[in-house]
C-alpha cells in the first residue's frame, strides 16, 4: 500500500524539501506525500526517535529522507541544520516551516513565560528557519515556502498567544512574499482548522469532552479534517502549479471561521468525509477512544 497523493507521479523527482516538526502529525504525512512524489526529504525536529521512525517509514515504502536534529529556536542549530542539509543534498527548493504548538489557557491564566515560549517556537523559530533558507540558498536559487498558522480569523479565545503568534506569522509571510519575489522565493501560509492528527493528544484531559464532543459540531462540514487534506494543500503550494501564487493562505477548516452562532445551531450532518490519502494515518487516541465509546 502506498500513498494515495492526488498529484502525478513523479512531481517532485530531483527535489529537496525541507519539513520541520517531521516527525509527527501534519509534518510527518507532508514527508510521506512529497517522498511517495519523488522528493528527498529532510526531516527536521527536536527527537531523533521520532524522526528515524519516520525516515524508516518513508523508506520501506521506496522514498527518501535525511533526518537532522535541530530546535528551531536555537539561531546556531538552524545554522547547522541548513548546513547540513546543503552539505548532504546540495540544494533546497523548498521548506514547510511545520514546527509549532500551543496549550489551552485562557488569556488571563497565560504567563509571560508561557506566552514567549509559544512566541518563540511558533514565530521566532518559523522566522530564523526561513531566513536561514533564504540567505543560505533560495535567495541565489529561488524556492518555495510554505509557513504553518492555524485558524484564527475571528481570534482564537483561550489560544491567544498562539494566536498572536500565528497572526505574526501571516503578516511575517506576507511581508517575505514581497521582498523575497525578486529572487523568485515564493511564501504561503497554509491554515488548519481541527485536523485528526496526534497533536490532538497533546492537550490536558479537562480538554477531552470539548474535543470530543463539541469541536466538529460547531464545523459546518461537521467533522474534523484529516492530515491528508492539509498535507495536499502544502503539496499544492510547493509546485510548480503554484507559480503565481506568493502571499496567500489556503484554509483547511472546514469553514469553521464561516459560522456564527446568531445564526442559530448549524444543522447535524453525516454527508462530508474525509480524504483519506495517508497509507499510515492512524486516528489520535482521543478520537479513537470516542469512537469505541
Amino acid at each position: 500500500m502506498s500513498y494515495a497523493s492526488v498529484f502525478r507521479p513523479g512531481l517532485y523527482t530531483g527535489q529537496v524539501v525541507i519539513v520541520t516538526g517531521g516527525g509527527s502529525g501534519i509534518g510527518r504525512c507532508t514527508a510521506h506525500e512529497l517522498a511517495a512524489l519523488g522528493a528527498t526529504v529532510a526531516l527536521v525536529g527536536r527527537k531523533p526517535e521520532k524522526l528515524g521512525t519516520v525516515k524508516d517509514e518513508i523508506a520501506s515504502d521506496g522514498g527518501k529522507a535525511s533526518t537532522h536534529v535541530c530546535d528551531i529556536r536555537d539561531e546556531e542549530q538552524v545554522i547547522a541544520m541548513v548546513e547540513a542539509v546543503l552539505a548532504a543534498h546540495g540544494k533546497i527548493d523548498g521548506l514547510f516551516n511545520n514546527a509549532g504548538g500551543q496549550y489551552r489557557a485562557p488569556l488571563r491564566d497565560i504567563t509571560t513565560r508561557g506566552f514567549e515560549a509559544v512566541v518563540r517556537t511558533n514565530l521566532t523559530g518559523g522566522f530564523i528557519v526561513m531566513r536561514e533558507v533564504y540567505v543560505r540558498w533560495m535567495e541565489a536559487h529561488g524556492g518555495a515556502i510554505v509557513n504553518m498558522i492555524a485558524d484564527i480569523e475571528n481570534g482564537w479565545p483561550n489560544y491567544a498567544h498562539s494566536g498572536a503568534s500565528r497572526g505574526g506569522m501571516l503578516t511575517l509571510s506576507e511581508s517575505a512574499a514581497s521582498e523575497w519575489a525578486a529572487a523568485n522565493v515564493r511564501v504561503n501560509c497554509v491554515a488548519p482548522g481541527a485536523i485528526a492528527s496526534s497533536g490532538l493528544d497533546t492537550y490536558d484531559a479537562a480538554d477531552t469532552p470539548y474535543i470530543q464532543n463539541d469541536i466538529a459540531r460547531e464545523i459546518p462540514l461537521q467533522r474534523f479534517g484529516s492530515e491528508a487534506e492539509v498535507s495536499a494543500a502544502i503539496v499544492f503550494l510547493l509546485s510548480p502549479a503554484a507559480a503565481f501564487v506568493t502571499g496567500a493562505t489556503i484554509r483547511v477548516d472546514g469553514g469553521a471561521p464561516n459560522a456564527r452562532r446568531v445564526w442559530g445551531p448549524l444543522t447535524p450532518s453525516n454527508k462530508s468525509q474525509p480524504y483519506d490519502g495517508f497509507h499510515r494515518a492512524a486516528p489520535p487516541a482521543i478520537l479513537a477512544a470516542k469512537d469505541k465509546s
